[in-house]
């Protein structure tokens, strides 16, 4: 069996998505300080109506506070998703699942970081969410990233785009070939 080599399209692929991921990290922390800073004290500041605000709760859980008892746990969750989704990023040869990527894995690291070094302390630490939706949830920049690297995983898988194309070894066409059993021979 041959060994699988790294294109040169998909280490160049790489790089961007690490790229967007941190920018993804920078702008969901650096809103978060603005968040802590300006909503410390309980303000709200409606930005649509009461359709979009911006209010400060510190989230212990996952997606609309589920769990909350079990911080930790969303924490090696985290963690596991980011070494995926990095060994992932190597491999990836579509500009789609670049960005998707990078969004995911952006998204994925900055709320492990939040899980890692906020209070209450190390591996039990509060996501900073500031963004209501209305009365549904509360969320912040990384979960916008995280839901659009879904949507678009989810387009471009149904959509039949893979990580990498289909390898077309004629090698492995001509041994496949040559190994049937052409049947008695006269």
């Amino acid at each position: 069996m041959p060994a699988t080599t790294r294109s040169p399209r998909a280490s160049r692929l790489a790089w961007p998505a690490f790229g967007i991921a941190l920018a993804v990290i920078l702008i969901d922390q650096a809103s978060k300080w603005w968040a802590e800073a300006e909503l410390g004290d309980g303000q709200v500041i409606p930005v649509i109506d009461d359709v979009i605000r911006f209010v400060l709760v510190y989230n212990p859980g996952a997606a609309f506070s589920i769990g909350s008892d079990f911080t930790w746990v969303f924490a090696v969750l985290a963690a596991a998703a980011v070494v995926w989704i990095s060994m992932l990023t190597w491999r990836v040869e579509s500009l789609g699942w670049m960005v998707a990527l990078g969004l995911l894995l952006g998204g994925a690291t900055t709320h492990l970081g939040d899980r890692l070094f906020r209070e209450p302390g190390f591996a039990r630490g509060h996501v900073v969410d500031f963004i209501g939706y209305g009365n549904l949830f509360v969320g912040n920049v990384a979960d916008i990233a995280i839901f659009a690297g879904a949507v678009m995983l989810a387009i471009l898988t149904v959509m039949g785009v893979h990580v990498r194309p289909p390898e077309t070894d004629s090698a492995a066409g001509a041994v496949s070939s040559a190994s049937e059993d052409p049947g008695p021979t006269a």
